[in-house]
């Protein structure tokens, strides 16, 4: 479907959003009003009726956007353009599908799916969408600093060594400070409860048992959790600036025993990548990926994406040819992952530029995660 005319000259892409929780209110619905030459809310869809209302009425434009009764009429309005999927992991496949038979275009918060099979499903039904495609939302993998890092790790030479690290406190420390004022409500149906606890428990199943041979128990499913949401972000950075990990050579048991923290050693051809990640109740955001090469290193520096304009920085140090040492911060911008994110999604929707974040570049990120889980459960 071709989005409409903006005043100006070009085109404003009609946006459907599906789940109207925290990360809608908090990240997507002010990103979207302040792009909204490009971008324009025209329906929303949540099981809680207070959360459309809430998001209702945070959309600027000349109208407020319509609230639908059902998914399949978001979909298959003549007013949706692109739909925004942002609800809990369990529904992505059956919501993207369903947008994509409706042949939408699809903007899918990360992770992809919870299971090889769901992922597979949302190839699937892009190849037989006619043109619709999916684009996974990973916005670190479009922070400025994080993409000329990629290109700074070029001129390293050979590897030799790389952490990646993100330990991060409560997120709703950041979302209660971002200004933007969100709420949560419980007006939602038993039958949609029931509902996510029995997809979220089927996945478990056939994540683990079927597809891994790991036995479910309440430590496995916790680090499937775990791994699967904050986890995700982590590796399909660490896949893009690396490449495809060889597996993994060692795991902590903390994981296993149902520590939210866990730690792990990926093998590449030529050297090893460290690993640590977790959840505690400190009030800070400590993320960051290292590459050490013989004269260089570089490190991406990563902060909440909860509140808006704080800069993802990039660090290189090196040693010159006198034999003097040079530490350089490079801040390319202020403008904020999500923001340019979409300015990608944009040029994806209206001039047909392949998104690096699709559906099957996504679906390495679960086949990562199952070497983790493997490793741990050994």
């Amino acid at each position: 479907m071709k989005p409409t005319k903006a005043a100006p000259g070009g085109h404003v892409i009609r946006v459907g959003i599906v789940g109207c929780g925290s990360v809608t209110q908090v990240v997507h619905v002010p990103t979207l009003n302040f792009m909204s030459h490009l971008f324009q809310v025209t329906y929303l869809y949540d099981v809680s009726e207070e959360a459309m209302k809430q998001s209702q009425l945070k959309i600027v434009g000349n109208s407020r956007p319509k609230t639908a009764k059902s998914i399949q009429e978001l979909c298959t309005s003549s007013e949706v353009d692109l739909v925004m999927i942002a609800t809990s992991h369990a529904f992505h496949a059956n919501q993207a599908v369903l947008a994509l038979q409706a042949k939408k275009h699809v903007f899918v918060e990360k992770p992809v799916a919870l299971t090889l099979k769901d992922t597979d499903r949302i190839i699937e039904a892009e190849k037989a969408a006619g043109g619709a495609k999916v684009f996974i939302g990973y916005m670190r993998r479009y922070a400025a600093a994080f993409e000329d890092a990629v290109k700074e790790v070029g001129s390293i030479g050979q590897i030799r060594y790389a952490r990646v690290r993100d330990i991060i406190g409560p997120n709703s420390v950041f979302i209660d400070q971002s200004g933007t004022y969100s709420k949560t409500f419980s007006d939602y149906r038993k039958e949609d409860s029931e509902a996510l606890s029995t997809k979220t428990r089927d996945d478990i199943e056939q994540a683990l048992q079927s597809e891994l041979g790991v036995a479910v128990t309440e430590q496995t499913e916790k680090m499937w959790e775990l791994l699967s949401g904050l986890g995700s972000h982590d590796l399909s950075a660490m896949r893009e600036i690396l490449g495809m990990p060889k597996g993994v050579i060692g795991c902590s048991p903390c994981a296993a025993t149902g520590s939210p923290f866990w730690s792990a050693i990926f093998q590449y051809p030529n050297f090893a990548v460290a690993y640590e990640s977790g959840i505690d109740q400190v009030a800070r955001f400590d993320a960051s990926i290292e590459i050490f090469g013989d004269t260089k290193t570089v490190k991406v520096v990563i902060d909440t994406p909860f509140v808006k304009g704080l800069p993802t920085t990039m660090v290189v140090k090196d040693s010159l040819p006198d034999g003097s040492y040079r530490e350089s911060t490079i801040r390319r911008t202020y403008e904020d992952p999500y923001s340019l994110q979409l300015k990608q999604v944009y040029e994806w929707v209206v001039n047909g530029k392949a998104p690096k974040t699709s559906p099957v570049d996504a679906r390495q990120d679960v086949e990562i995660l199952g070497m983790l889980m493997k490793a741990a459960a050994k």
